[in-house]
């Protein structure tokens, strides 16, 4: 069976009950760290370094607004990005000359001379002479420069002018706002209410009032009528209804669904690659670590012998991995699947919120371990029973987790001043980060399989009837039943015929002896026709008086 790097852990660490606890833990913390710098660590930096990017690797919605104010967000697509620097410059005549603007004015100015007219952000009857103006509740320049809605490739004439962004209110109400966005307006008529309030009073004091003050006041008393928590009303139902154009129009477009294969199809191709390549490594280390560990009585080693050992272990991982391609390829298609899951999720979480690159790794290894757990807990290739199982599943996950905390580790690390040190830096940040996962993980393992209270659970479990067990009880009976017929198959079966006949003579001839002196003669001839040697020496009688001789059966 192929295993990834965390199921490869999880497989190369079983513990001696008999071993010093102390002396057996650094025996497999020295295991686990090397394989967490070649392969989590080590095939990451060369295969994800560069291909890991702050946001997942397609463009959303979400991320795409979050360009600007994030320093490090950029467009994933460049045709995304030359759509956003083409769309023009923003025309106010354009959104307000539009048909659809002028179709809902007329409207609104119909119902305001029927004296059914309601101002949309004060609630309050409109009177046939006030002076209204249909606003757009979300903005045709913030519609305009959305690159979001460039993303979707929609309008921004069709969105500005839907009938769920156009309102009529006050002529004073509209043109105050200005350049503000709602809440920012809503926010500064709460802010302003007391000096307003104040300010409606003193000119209400006066008696005579000139031009100016009388359109002061007119004005603020239309103010001091907008309710701001209608407004955000309208804004949020607006907002609502705009958002789900754009994210209809954008995530179920052909462009979206095929940045998204191409992304998890490469980043599925690099896990694999992964995956295979961390197999390959990690049968070189083993065979390079027998090499070594093999004693040939002498104590010392030279140059050449050093260079002898490299080669011996290269040629024995060529053999193997000659005889396991089916667990590299295996291996390359657990590493796809996975790879292939973690940057979808990656691009799903990136709809709703902006990962950041450890993220992104953190979600890549997630489903490397998820994939390998689940492949034995449902497919149990290995032929586990229920309790082991879950072991190993556990071991699985235990080890994944690890990683994971070691790349939290590592980023820590990386926002400290060590990092910014010239070389140094990432080297402290790798080692800091594999670090952590060594122990980490190797302590989780040891309790796995050292813990009275995990292997009395696995006992039990392992103990529960199941279809499986007689299915696996049956399996080693079938291949017990098949070794012996294979061993049957290589019997000669004309030999065993004459075999046979011969012991049935030998019988007969035994069976029809009269004495005991007829019966030490057939077996005399017996021994001299097979040439088997005679288990004493001279007469048998004067032998065996001797105490010290004794009787050799060949």
């Amino acid at each position: 069976m192929a295993k990834s790097y965390v199921g490869m852990v999880a497989e190369s660490v079983r513990p001696d009950p008999a071993e010093n606890v102390v002396v057996g833990i650094f025996k497999q913390y020295e295991d686990v760290l090397v394989q967490s710098i070649v392969t989590s660590f080590g095939l990451d930096f060369l295969l994800f370094k560069n291909a890991d990017q702050h946001g997942g690797d397609v463009d959303t919605i979400h991320n795409a607004r979050q360009i600007g104010p994030d320093a490090q967000m950029r467009y994933k697509n460049a045709e995304n990005a030359r759509a956003y620097a083409e769309r023009g410059p923003y025309d106010s005549k354009a959104y307000h000359t539009d048909p659809r603007y002028k179709e809902v004015n007329a409207q609104m100015s119909a119902q305001k001379k029927a004296g059914a007219l309601t101002d949309a952000y004060t609630g309050k009857p409109v009177a046939r002479n006030a002076d209204m103006d249909l606003d757009h509740v979300i903005s045709a320049k913030e519609i305009h420069d959305d690159r979001g809605r460039v993303l979707s490739g929609l309008r921004g004439e069709d969105l500005a002018n839907s009938p769920e962004n156009l309102r009529p209110t006050d002529r004073s109400i509209n043109r105050s706002m200005g350049a503000k966005s709602m809440e920012e307006y809503a926010a500064q008529l709460e802010r302003d209410a007391p000096a307003r309030s104040a300010r409606i009073r003193e000119l209400k004091s006066k008696g005579n009032l000139s031009d100016r003050e009388r359109k002061e006041l007119a004005k603020l008393e239309k103010l001091s009528e907008a309710d701001p928590q209608t407004m955000r009303s309208e804004y949020e139902r607006s907002r609502k209804s705009y958002e789900a154009k754009l994210q209809r129009a954008y995530y179920t477009s052909p462009q979206f669904v095929k940045d998204t294969a191409k992304a998890a199809g490469k980043v599925g191709v690099r896990m694999g690659l992964r995956q295979m390549f961390g197999f390959i490594f990690m049968e070189f280390w083993f065979s390079v670590k027998e090499e070594f560990r093999r004693q040939d009585g002498r104590q010392g080693l030279d140059l050449s012998d050093f260079f002898k050992k490299i080669a011996n272990s290269i040629q024995k991982t060529a053999q193997k991995i000659r005889s396991k391609y089916k667990e590299i390829i295996a291996k390359f298609g657990e590493g796809m699947i996975g790879g292939m899951l973690g940057s979808l999720t990656t691009t799903v979480a990136n709809i709703f919120f902006t990962t950041a690159k450890n993220v992104v790794r953190i979600i890549r290894q997630a489903w490397a371990s998820l994939v390998e757990a689940v492949k034995i807990l449902l497919l149990n290739p290995d032929n586990l029973l229920f309790g082991e199982r879950i072991r190993a599943a556990a071991k699985i996950l235990a080890v994944g987790a690890s990683v994971i905390v070691g790349r939290l580790v590592e980023d820590v690390v990386s926002k400290t001043p060590v990092a910014a040190i010239p070389v140094v830096g990432p080297v402290v940040q790798t080692f800091c980060g594999t670090f952590v996962t060594g122990i980490l993980s190797c302590t989780l393992l040891y309790f796995l399989d050292r813990s009275e209270l995990v292997n009395r659970i696995v006992e039990k479990l392992n103990a529960i009837p199941s279809v499986e067990k007689a299915v696996m009880s049956f399996r080693r009976q079938a291949e017990l039943v098949e070794q012996y017929a294979a061993e049957l198959m290589q019997i000669d079966l004309g030999r065993l015929k004459q075999e046979a006949d011969g012991y049935y003579a030998l019988a007969d001839q035994l069976a029809a002896a009269q004495d005991e002196t007829q019966v030490n003669g057939i077996l005399h001839s017996v021994y001299r026709k097979f040439g088997w040697d005679t288990p004493w020496q001279g007469d048998f009688d004067a032998f065996m008086q001797n105490r010290n001789n004794r009787l050799v059966f060949s």
